[in-house]
């Protein structure tokens, strides 16, 4: 009965939708002028009037059905209903998880094509500005000197400890901030019985002392420069100036030699002019004045390190030796500061051997001295060479006289020098 009643309120017009009991009687007048819902076979599943099953149609006019059956807009008859078009969805991005190495190294990437894009236009205006610049020289006809090149004089000792490459430079830096605090100044006035002769034939004498007994080169410049330091703060008289200097010899080889000469052999070199006694007095109170400061650069670090730099031979390295010693020996070089000393002997030494260029930039860099800066003492020097052979000091001429040295004071001094200074004034 059930099934009859929804086919009879079909064909009146009237759509049963399960859940839905009746409809509005306005919808169901409008339902007389249409067709059949069941001639198009949009009901729902059911039986037909003979208990035949209905078939079932598409499920979009199942849907629009639905619509006019909640009070949706109605379709006009003898249209066919509009289909909704398939709205096709989108698939699914995959989602790719990026761990931070990999985003570490596609920001490496990134930055290395911006550096090198920035080199590559650094380059290009490099390029057009030293282009630019040569043809500019060109047309003003200025001619571009190449670079001195520097000489890396310690190639040689890369496997050698004892030079100890990876410090000479910091050591030498502190030898040049150190030789100001222990310069000498100037004493000889401050001192009423000792004269600059006085002085030159003591440094003479403990010259030939120190060949006598085969003693170190380091111990001979600190023993003059011990006598100096004392001399300048102390007064002393000129029968004590033979003990200073020997005292000063016995320190400088207790700190320099590895067997020092002992107190009877400084006894007897003076012949016994002073006792025992007297000289271990006067080693404490030349230690005394000097507060026991006796690490101090002389000027004999700074010649070890500038005639390596003026990439020697035998004859060169006892050429700058022979002038330095001259130097020490007259009281004229006391104002000049060690490294001063050390870089003018070089120098006068080029001058004298005519080794050409007379200074170049690895002069320069490992003295820190200019050409114009030494020139004076260097002219010092060479007027001491000059005056050597007549002098009446003949210790260090005799030293360097001889075939083992080179014979260096035999050669002729250097006119270069003493002609431009002659010039110049």
């Amino acid at each position: 009965m059930a099934s009859r009643n929804v086919i009879q309120q079909q064909n009146k017009g009237e759509v049963v939708v399960p859940g839905v009991v009746k409809q509005k009687k306005s919808m169901a007048a409008e339902g007389r002028n249409r067709k059949a819902l069941g001639d198009i076979g949009n009901l729902a599943t059911g039986r037909g009037v003979e208990g035949k099953p209905l078939p079932q149609k598409s499920v979009a006019v199942n849907v629009k059905v639905a619509n006019v059956a909640n009070g949706a807009q109605k379709v006009p008859a003898g249209r066919k209903p509009t289909q909704k078009k398939a709205t096709v969805k989108p698939k699914p991005e995959e989602i790719i998880e990026i761990s931070p190495d990999t985003r570490e190294k596609q920001m490496e990437k990134k930055m290395l094509r911006k550096k090198q894009a920035a080199e590559d236009i650094s380059k290009k205006k490099s390029t057009l500005t030293s282009t630019l610049t040569a043809r500019s020289k060109a047309a003003c006809g200025l001619s571009q000197k190449p670079k001195e090149q520097i000489v890396d004089i310690d190639a040689a000792d890369v496997n050698n400890e004892l030079a100890v490459l990876e410090y000479v430079e910091d050591i030498y830096n502190f030898y040049k901030l150190a030789e100001s605090e222990t310069r000498v100044h100037d004493y000889i006035d401050s001192q009423p019985e000792i004269s600059e002769k006085m002085r030159a034939i003591l440094i003479d004498w403990l010259i030939e002392v120190h060949l006598k007994f085969e003693l170190n080169q380091e111990t001979l410049y600190l023993t003059i420069n011990i006598v100096d330091r004392y001399l300048a703060v102390e007064t002393s008289s000129r029968r004590e100036l033979q003990l200073v200097g020997i005292s000063a010899m016995l320190i400088a080889s207790k700190y320099e030699e590895i067997w020092a000469p002992e107190v009877n052999d400084f006894v007897c070199i003076a012949d016994k002019t002073y006792s025992h006694d007297q000289v271990l007095t006067m080693e404490k109170q030349i230690l005394g004045q000097l507060e026991w400061y006796l690490t101090v650069p002389t000027p004999y670090v700074f010649l070890v390190r500038f005639i390596k730099a003026s990439l020697p031979d035998s004859e060169m390295e006892s050429m700058v030796y022979f002038l330095a010693e001259l130097g020490l020996m007259n009281y004229a070089t006391v104002i000049y500061c060690p490294s001063m000393i050390a870089a003018s002997a070089v120098y006068a030494a080029r001058h004298t051997l005519k080794r050409t260029p007379f200074w170049n930039g690895t002069l320069k860099l490992h003295t820190g001295f200019t050409e114009s800066q030494v020139i004076e003492c260097a002219r010092l020097l060479v007027n001491y060479h000059a005056e050597a052979a007549n002098h009446r000091l003949k210790v260090i001429y005799k030293k360097y006289s001889n075939s083992e040295r080179g014979a260096v004071a035999l050669l002729p001094p250097a006119k270069s020098l003493l002609d431009a200074s002659s010039s110049s004034c």
